[in-house]
């Protein structure tokens, strides 16, 4: 498993009666970064708490940089960095301050400190803001700082728990920027995220609902992977549209974006027959196209279909 940075076998999170998360098997190869897709609830930060042996499974196995979650918590807690949705910063201290209470947590020897420093304080943009208070930074900079303390010491694995909800669309570009970047040096990065665009972003995905992985793959595969024709069409009043053809004949479902409606159909020539019943309804149609269902189109089926 040289290639293999997480490996999960039946991994099981149980809360009296509530499974969190529920008979998980998953394989992560080292250098890619994996996205965990889900709304709340799904069972995301369960999951990440247990492959960084912060909590122990109900039952199930997982090895994280090759040791294993059951018995090697100390030495996995070794390699990975860990940044979770409220990241620990101290805001009554500096940047920089932050940076080294860090290094010193991971030991990291003073040899070394100046150049690692340096190049987290670049690659994150955050050099003019060294000595600034962490609670005076904006969300997206704390984000960053969060993540630079996370790396100080060279981790082989990163789990980051929603790294960007709350924060600016910018700052989320400038986030994943520093990801990719990552990505370079062999970083092996597991990142769970509530939106569903940022799933585009990442090597392979799963798609997790109430605590079970629903397919992962790549994000292109994963789109395919709906068994329907998907029209998007162009017309006047779009959830007004959508409720004049819903439950007509080959019409699998509905989704509305703005002046657009996304259709999954059994048939792609079904496609003139609605048109024709949105202009007898006087629905001005712009355009149509043929296209591949979002990520989003295809976990509304899913979970309908649970």
């Amino acid at each position: 498993m040289s290639d293999i940075a997480i490996h999960i076998s039946e991994l099981t999170k149980s809360f009296g009666k509530n499974v969190a998360v529920n008979r998980l098997n998953l394989d992560v190869y080292r250098g890619e970064l994996f996205g965990l897709v889900g709304p709340d609830g799904a069972g995301k930060t369960t999951t990440m708490r247990l492959l960084a042996s912060i909590m122990e499974p109900s039952s199930g196995e997982a090895f994280v940089a090759g040791h294993s979650v059951l018995t090697e918590g100390e030495r996995i807690k070794e390699k990975i960095g860990y940044m979770s949705q409220k990241f620990g910063l101290y805001e009554d201290l500096t940047v920089i301050e932050n940076i080294l209470f860090y290094a010193d947590i991971y030991n990291v020897s003073a040899r070394e400190r100046p150049a690692r420093i340096q190049r987290l304080l670049s690659f994150s943009n955050l050099v003019p803001f060294k000595d600034r208070l962490a609670g005076k930074l904006s969300g997206g900079m704390k984000q960053k700082l969060g993540l630079a303390c996370a790396l100080i010491h060279t981790p082989e694995v990163l789990f980051l728990d929603e790294p960007t909800n709350g924060v600016d669309p910018v700052s989320r570009r400038d986030f994943w920027r520093i990801l990719y970047d990552l990505l370079n040096d062999n970083v092996t990065i597991f990142v769970s995220t509530s939106y569903l665009d940022e799933a585009e972003r990442c090597t392979r995905i799963g798609l997790m609902y109430r605590g079970e992985l629903l397919i992962k793959d790549e994000p292109v595969n994963v789109k395919k992977s709906l068994p329907y024709s998907m029209i998007e069409i162009w017309c006047d009043d779009s959830r007004y549209a959508a409720e004049v053809i819903r439950g007509a004949s080959g019409i699998k479902r509905i989704n509305v974006y703005g002046d657009r409606l996304h259709i999954a159909m059994e048939e792609k020539d079904s496609v003139f027959a609605v048109i024709e019943k949105l202009k007898k309804e006087s629905i001005g149609v712009k355009d149509y196209r043929y296209i591949l269902p979002s990520i989003e189109d295809v976990f509304i089926a899913m979970v309908e279909n649970k």
